[in-house]
């Protein structure tokens, strides 16, 4: 009898014999149940070395699958309040809608063609609540600070919550994409027009990955030489959209493996404005650890519900890596 219910069970169409794949399948759910992971990690470990010797051809896929990385038993429980924290973010994900729907109604005349993006932002508002909560260690004297680089499309969901903060007025918020005389905001992260604000420039070409991987390297190197203190301080890259198709965003990936960046944090999210579904194997062949998360039915990265759906190729929801 199966371990799994049937509707986890997916077997090829061209399957010669479901019962003995069926058999194989409930082997390893009771490797898992009794021995763990680990054992089971073991096993598929040497069934492959067994099939290279005897010059099986390999299964491969660029995709990986749309699941949870981690186990129920094995995620961290959130230290806030799940409540207070989710009716906040509710209010940042109104106000950053709100924000962008103003601004390209200022000025009718012309269009509305300001622009903006409400969906980036949506779609990671657990996990940037989860950051800038539990996560992130702004700059004191007991640490130097991590450092930030914000996926471009996300801005509006940041200045809603500095609004929220009271550190931007509504007024400011109304001229979002207006900032010429010097009263708005930016559209995306730029620190030499809002210096207190943004600490790396980034938008959708790729260049933001790219200077967070010789970031991290250079803290390194800073450790290393005694110049500077850095072996708290993490780099986080948040990126996704149509960024991760420039060949800048993962350009430098395998520098990261090669020279060890246990400081540098990727994240991907994939929330099917185009498809990264390639993306977790690209940094996994450079030997680099690719967790996944999804966050359809409001995960976060601190507090998360289990969810098993699987699909072939297209997803329905959002997967951060």
């Amino acid at each position: 009898m199966s371990a799994l219910p049937d509707s986890l069970h997916t077997f090829a169409s061209n399957d010669s014999d479901s019962q003995e794949t069926r058999e194989w399948m409930d082997a390893l759910s009771a490797v898992i149940a009794t021995e763990g992971p680990e054992r089971a990690h073991f096993l598929l470990e040497q069934l492959l070395e067994h099939a290279r010797e005897n010059s099986i051809d390999m299964p491969f896929s660029a995709n990986t699958g749309y699941v949870n990385t981690l186990e129920p038993d094995q995620e961290e429980r959130c230290p806030g309040n799940i409540e207070i924290e989710e009716r906040l973010r509710a209010y940042m994900r109104w106000n950053a809608m709100a924000m962008v729907v103003k601004a390209n109604r200022h000025n009718p005349a012309d269009g509305g063609d300001l622009g903006g993006h409400i969906g980036s932002f949506a779609s990671l508002a657990h996990m940037f609540g989860a950051g800038f909560n539990h996560f992130w260690h702004a700059e004191n004297e007991n640490h130097g600070g991590d450092l930030l680089y914000i996926q471009g499309h996300v801005s509006p969901g940041v200045y809603a919550r500095a609004y929220l903060e009271g550190r931007l007025t509504e007024e400011q918020l109304l001229n979002f994409r207006q900032e010429v005389d010097g009263k708005g905001l930016s559209s995306y992260p730029h620190p030499k027009l809002m210096p207190e604000f943004w600490q790396f420039p980034t938008v959708s070409m790729g260049l933001g990955p790219l200077m967070a991987i010789y970031q991290a390297r250079f803290l390194k190197y800073l450790h290393a030489r005694g110049i500077a203190n850095t072996e708290n301080r993490k780099v986080w890259v948040f990126c996704g959209d149509g960024e991760m198709d420039e060949v800048e965003s993962l350009g430098a990936i395998g520098l990261a493996a090669r020279e060890k960046l246990d400081n540098l944090i990727f994240v991907i999210n994939c929330n099917l404005q185009q498809d990264h579904s390639r993306a977790g194997k690209r940094i996994q062949r450079c030997g680099l650890e690719c967790p996944e998360t999804d966050l359809g039915q409001q995960l976060g990265l601190a507090d998360c519900t289990r969810q098993r759906r699987r699909a072939a190729s297209h997803h329905d929801g959002n997967r951060g890596r």
